[in-house]
C-alpha cells in the first residue's frame, strides 16, 4: 500500500512559479512510476507529467518547457516545478503512483487507469 500526500499549491499570478511536492509512503517507492495529473472545474482529470523509476520523464504538450518533474528516491518524494504559470493551469493537481512502467494492459502512463494510488490533490490557482 502506498499513501501519497501533495503539498505546495496556492494562489499565484500569471507568470509566477510554484513547486508542488508529493510525499509517498512505502519501501518500494523507487520502483514506481510517478505521475502528476490535474483537474479543472467541470473538466476531466488530465495528464501533466510522469517520471519512471529510472528518471525518464514525459510531459503533456501543454506544459512541456514550463514544468519539470523530478524525484528523490531517498526522500520518497516527487516534485513538479511549474514556471511561467498561466490562468489555464488552474486546477487541482494530483500525484499518482503505478507499479507499471510503460503499459498496464492497454493503458499508458498518460491514462488515469494506469495508476494504482492517488493523493487527495492540492489546489493551484493562477490569476491573470
Amino acid at each position: 500500500q502506498v499513501q501519497l500526500v501533495e503539498a505546495g499549491g496556492g494562489l499565484v499570478q500569471a507568470g509566477d512559479s510554484l513547486t508542488l511536492s508529493c510525499a509517498a509512503s512505502g519501501r518500494t517507492f523507487s520502483s514506481y512510476t510517478m505521475g502528476w495529473f490535474r483537474q479543472a472545474p467541470g473538466k476531466e482529470r488530465e495528464f501533466v507529467s510522469r517520471i519512471l523509476s529510472g528518471d525518464s520523464t514525459y510531459y503533456a504538450s501543454s506544459v512541456k518547457g514550463r514544468f519539470t518533474i523530478s524525484r528523490d528516491n531517498a526522500k520518497n518524494t516527487v516534485d513538479l516545478q511549474m514556471n511561467s504559470l498561466k490562468p489555464e493551469d488552474t486546477a487541482v493537481y494530483y500525484c499518482a503512483a503505478s507499479q507499471y512502467t510503460y503499459y498496464r494492459g492497454l493503458y499508458t502512463a498518460t491514462d488515469t487507469q494506469f495508476y494504482d494510488y492517488w493523493g487527495k490533490g492540492t489546489q493551484v490557482t493562477v490569476s491573470s
